[in-house]
């Protein structure tokens, strides 16, 4: 797929990602160039799932999930560039190189931006960070491969 895509809303998302409550974690993609890079969105709410336990009194996303929500974008990035929705879904092979560096919290709003470096053999590599107000949040290095429904 060709030229740049400069939004998608969830139903956009929704239509590629076979994520849903409470795991989906992206609501808007605010940037797509198929072949090259993806920036999306995650509102970060007082009413995610994950914040009774994690930690009562001291809200903080699990860095997995920020993890997850990267893994995400990478996701949608890979059908985009793949064209038409393929019949498969793609899933996480790797990550690699996972650095964070501060905590986010109810009320942030996660910028997730993920850059693809190479597809090879049917494996996909992204390089991904994850920022809120411009500030660095969580980087990683992501792979997936696609695997036929």
């Amino acid at each position: 797929m060709e030229g740049r895509i400069a939004t998608m809303d969830i139903n956009d998302i929704t239509s590629l990602l076979p994520h849903r409550y409470p795991f989906l974690l992206i609501d808007r993609v605010v940037e797509c160039v198929p072949g090259e890079l993806l920036i999306g969105i995650k509102n970060v709410t007082m009413n995610e799932p994950y914040f009774a336990g994690h930690f009562p009194g001291h809200p903080v996303m699990p860095g997995v999930l920020i993890l997850e929500a990267l893994a995400q974008a990478c996701g949608l990035l890979a059908f985009k560039t793949a064209g038409d929705r393929p019949n498969g879904i793609f899933y996480l092979v790797g990550v690699e190189n996972a650095r964070f560096k501060r905590p986010v919290i109810p009320g942030d709003q996660l910028r997730l931006e993920a850059k693809l470096k190479r597809a090879i053999r049917g494996v996909w590599m992204f390089e991904t960070q994850a920022t809120v107000d411009g500030n660095f949040v969580a980087e990683c290095e992501i792979r997936c491969a696609m695997r036929e429904l």
